[in-house]
């Protein structure tokens, strides 16, 4: 893979990975992207030729209505999509919710949102994105899921008190073991599946944090208001944003699939821990919690 992003790091913007690439006739669903990463995605995929559908809760335009953690608006989506799609971007999602949340069906609200609600919308629509004989699925995780592994005992929380943060963490654990299950699945039928870590972004998704939360991201001062300057570790939508196209529509290698990136570059694989800080964690790329996982999403379909 030597040169593949030698070109690209974390300050790489998506118009820069897609320059010079033609994406005209191919067609890319993003969830959540009517703001931040997943409208830089969307906006950045349309410059450079796709037709790009936006699947968000509350569309506004042309955009359609998708509620993930709805199944019934999950089948609705799947029902009402025709040909082929090339490419699926699942970025949509919740984060930190305060208070133990469910969706209607029973399962904790971020799990249900940033994982099974995309697991569903992916499955459901396997033969469209075989039918475009290359598509590219690329699921928008997180660095938290290097803090631990998903919790097969009490994924709900129903025996264990909730924790906004542990549940965030089940949520992207689990969005990454999607990737490696689609990769290791579906290779044959022509379909790539990775990971994409956005590094720190300052979006809609910090709605749920605490004044103290934000204050210690460097995302606020101390008076509570928006920080002048966000810390230099924090990427932009539009830099966020290039490792889901590079990884969405840049030609890639055959062996990338089934791998985790983040600022460009595939992350270094760490053991993880409650102390790590960065890479990917080796529970995040298991293929037998890949499996498990999948067959539990099963179950609740």
């Amino acid at each position: 893979m030597a040169g593949m992003t030698d070109q690209f790091n974390a300050k790489t913007t998506a118009d820069e990975v897609l320059k010079g690439i033609d994406l005209a006739g191919r067609r890319y669903i993003v969830t959540g992207g009517a703001s931040g990463i997943g409208l830089a995605t969307a906006e950045a995929l349309t410059r450079a030729g796709a037709d790009v559908t936006v699947a968000t809760r509350r569309p506004a335009g042309d955009q359609k209505a998708l509620d993930l953690s709805d199944l019934d608006s999950v089948r609705a989506f799947v029902d009402g999509w025709d040909g082929p799609v090339h490419g699926i971007v699942a970025n949509g999602g919740v984060m930190a919710i305060p208070e133990r949340q469910t969706a209607k069906n029973g399962w904790e609200l971020q799990l249900a949102t940033n994982f099974l609600g995309h697991f569903a919308l992916i499955t459901g629509l396997h033969d469209n994105l075989r039918a475009a004989r290359g598509a590219r699925v690329v699921v928008v995780s997180s660095g938290i899921q290097v803090k631990g592994p998903f919790d097969f005992d009490d994924p709900q929380f129903e025996r264990h008190p909730y924790d906004p943060w542990e549940a965030y963490r089940n949520s992207k654990v689990a969005g990454s073991l999607l990737a490696v299950g689609i990769a290791r699945r579906w290779a044959g039928d022509g379909i790539v599946a990775n990971t994409a870590d956005p590094g720190y972004v300052a979006t809609n998704i910090q709605r749920h944090l605490d004044e103290d939360t934000l204050r210690g991201f460097g995302m606020v001062d101390a008076d509570g208001k928006p920080a002048d300057v966000l810390p230099e570790f924090f990427s932009t939508a539009e830099e966020a944003a290039a490792t889901t196209v590079l990884l969405a529509a840049h030609p890639l290698p055959a062996e990338v699939n089934g791998r985790y990136y983040i600022y460009c570059q595939e992350a270094e694989h760490v053991p993880g821990g409650p102390d790590a800080t960065s890479g990917v964690a080796g529970w995040s790329l298991d293929p037998a919690a890949a499996d498990r996982l999948w067959a539990l999403a099963e179950s609740a379909l």
